[in-house]
């Protein structure tokens, strides 16, 4: 009978999380406009490491992340936007300290909202006061479901306040002309770029600069043009293992070494082979010159940070909604 008891034991024990070898796949849940970027990444992460495999979700990252929060098992996320991952350390879901667990606050690379206009940009738009004009239709997803739409919607305010000098009302005034004249809002980065390219709606879709590169090359560069305005706001592109998820799945080994292989100089160059600015020094001048000059301002320095801007902007009842509920 004791030795039925110590196999039943042992079984158990060997069966269990504490030995269980780390699974072979991993499950990446990123954002809208990301597929091609993490094919290449994926396909290059596992020539390296043969016998893994990694599975993509996508989605418009504040969509993501509430997914997870209901159950969807994501070992890790590439987001693109701090809230989304913030609201999974509220949600027990990632430790609060998973910015220091990589560099650069966990941003391997950045972006920032840029335009795309018709080829010859027939409405001539080169900043951000062009995209309130009543003759212009702006093509961008919705920002209560999209973290592409946020920056948007935050490099137009950090515009606006250059350019009124923080008076708030006028500031208002312009980012709801600017919500006044998109037609449709759809749910993420890449279904507006369908409403644009496909659809053929809208004079300008403002995305992230990787996409606005990655439609030229897709499509054609005799289509559309490529409008970076003088100023906008630094868009970080996040990275987290989600604990509570890896913890339960024993992947965590494996989780790690798929977003250090992000900071890697392979990894670094897919990145900037698909439209990205990167930090690693050696890399970002090797592209420096697909990249145009742009003064980029902060989340932090204009906003206070990615906390106050969550109360005054993005919580129920803040200056979003007053916006997006009058348009």
């Amino acid at each position: 009978m004791r030795l039925l008891f110590l196999g039943a034991a042992l079984a158990a024990l060997l069966s269990g999380p504490a030995s269980a070898q780390s699974p072979d796949k991993i499950l990446n849940a990123s954002y809208d406009i990301s597929r091609e970027l993490f094919a290449r990444i994926n396909e290059a992460y596992v020539a390296k490491n043969p016998g893994k495999s990694i599975d993509q979700s996508h989605a418009g990252s504040s969509k993501q992340a509430r997914a997870i929060l209901e159950g969807l098992e994501a070992d890790v996320v590439t987001f693109n936007q701090v809230t989304d991952i913030d609201a999974l350390v509220k949600g027990g879901a990632v430790s609060d300290d998973w910015q220091s667990e990589f560099a650069n606050n966990a941003s391997p690379y950045y972006s920032l909202p840029a335009f795309l206009v018709r080829e010859g940009n027939p409405k001539g738009i080169k900043n951000w006061d062009d995209l309130v004009r009543d003759d212009v239709k702006v093509v961008f997803p919705n920002p209560k479901t999209s973290g592409n739409a946020r920056y948007t919607y935050l490099a137009a305010t950090a515009f606006a306040k250059e350019k009124f000098g923080d008076d708030e009302e006028q500031v208002k005034a312009f980012v709801k002309k600017l919500f006044d004249n998109v037609p449709v809002f759809d749910t993420g980065g890449r279904a507006a770029t369908t409403t644009f390219v496909e659809r053929n709606i809208g004079d300008v879709l403002i995305t992230f600069e990787t996409e606005t590169r990655g439609i030229a090359k897709e499509f054609g560069d005799d289509k559309f043009d490529i409008v970076v305005p003088e100023m906008s706001v630094l868009a970080e592109f996040p990275v987290a293992i989600v604990d509570r998820v890896v913890d339960k799945r024993g992947s965590r080994d494996f989780a790690k070494s798929y977003l250090d292989f992000l900071y890697s100089p392979e990894g670094q160059t897919i990145i900037a082979e698909n439209g990205n600015r990167v930090h690693d020094e050696a890399t970002a001048a090797k592209f420096k010159d697909q990249f145009p000059q742009v003064r980029l301002v902060t989340v932090e320095d204009v906003f206070g940070g990615w906390a106050k801007v969550q109360e005054e902007h993005f919580a129920s009842g803040a200056l979003l909604d007053e916006i997006y509920g009058s348009r």
